[in-house]
């Protein structure tokens, strides 16, 4: 069973103010398949922290959604490879369009994939830092305190909680900040670093003494707060033992800004973290074994 639900949404600059979109609230929560066929296409997005307007535009423009926001991909896939919360005033319009997004996409044959980043986890955890202010105020009728979850919506943190943090579709391999050899050493597959993380997504904060949790959960070397791609400290050896390992051509992420969809290592390591805020927003579109940067105009450019 599910319930009906209207969610109603003031784009500000965008179509017409007090536009809604509707979808049904799920009432069984089933926790996400974490390995994937290849799709014929799958556009890929990170790091959009609360900018609804630029995540609506890049999708329309990417041929995603249409201007009612809802699905036109096909079968296509959609995948966000985290950080929808933080910085942004906009975030629970996002995190709500995902949401209604997937129900949408399963009916046309097409999917949508919302791996956590840090910025869930952190959320998941009560540590709103970067929270946007209006996000800091309680409501003087409510009797929670503030959260980037919405005066305790929880439905958005029984859906959260069903997230991976590392997933495989096709060849390719995608996770928020990267992994770390640490992680790699536990040796497990895919579906097993998801089954053994998700018990503690709202335990990130604590200190374990067991090796495989702090390789996991650590602040610098987890899935979703790992840089070394990017800052140097990573080895092309370690990313070719990666991608033996998951039996993967390519390894995408986010985390890390870049002024625009740039690929790393020879290609194997492509980054997806552009500036939304600032109007540098990004997507990467995989068709069969091409890859395309494309800008907010819809513009394509090949990769390799």
């Amino acid at each position: 069973m599910l319930t009906n639900a209207k969610i109603a949404l003031g784009i500000p600059n965008a179509d017409k103010p007090g536009q809604y979109f509707s979808f049904r609230l799920k009432q069984d929560m089933i926790n996400e398949k974490a390995e994937h066929r290849q799709p014929a296409s799958i556009l890929v997005v990170a790091d959009i922290e609360g900018n609804f307007k630029a995540f609506c535009r890049l999708l329309f423009k990417s041929g995603v959604i249409d201007k009612h926001l809802d699905w036109r991909f096909k079968d296509g896939h959609l995948v966000i490879v985290g950080d929808c919360f933080d910085r942004g005033d906009q975030v629970t319009e996002c995190l709500w369009l995902i949401y209604s997004l997937e129900e949408k996409a399963n009916k046309e044959g097409g999917h949508v994939h919302f791996i956590l980043g840090n910025h869930e986890i952190m959320n998941l955890n009560g540590d709103w830092r970067y929270v946007h202010p209006k996000y800091a105020e309680k409501p003087s009728t409510s009797k929670n305190r503030p959260a980037a979850l919405y005066d305790g919506s929880f439905e958005l943190w029984r859906w959260l909680r069903t997230k991976n943090i590392i997933e495989k579709i096709g060849a390719v391999l995608f996770v928020h900040g990267g992994i770390d050899n640490q992680l790699l050493k536990l040796n497990m597959s895919v579906s097993e670093i998801n089954n053994f993380a998700r018990p503690y997504y709202t335990r990130a904060n604590e200190t374990f003494s067991d090796p495989a949790l702090n390789a996991v959960f650590n602040s610098e070397n987890s899935p979703f707060w790992y840089r070394g791609y990017y800052q140097q400290t990573a080895t092309e050896d370690l990313i070719d033992a990666t991608l033996k390992h998951f039996r993967v051509q390519t390894i995408v992420t986010g985390h890390t800004v870049v002024d625009k969809v740039t690929s790393f290592f020879n290609g194997k390591v492509i980054n997806v973290d552009t500036d939304h805020a600032s109007g540098n927003s990004e997507a990467l579109l995989i068709k069969k074994d091409s890859f395309y940067r494309i800008d907010k105009d819809g513009k394509r450019e090949r990769l390799k």
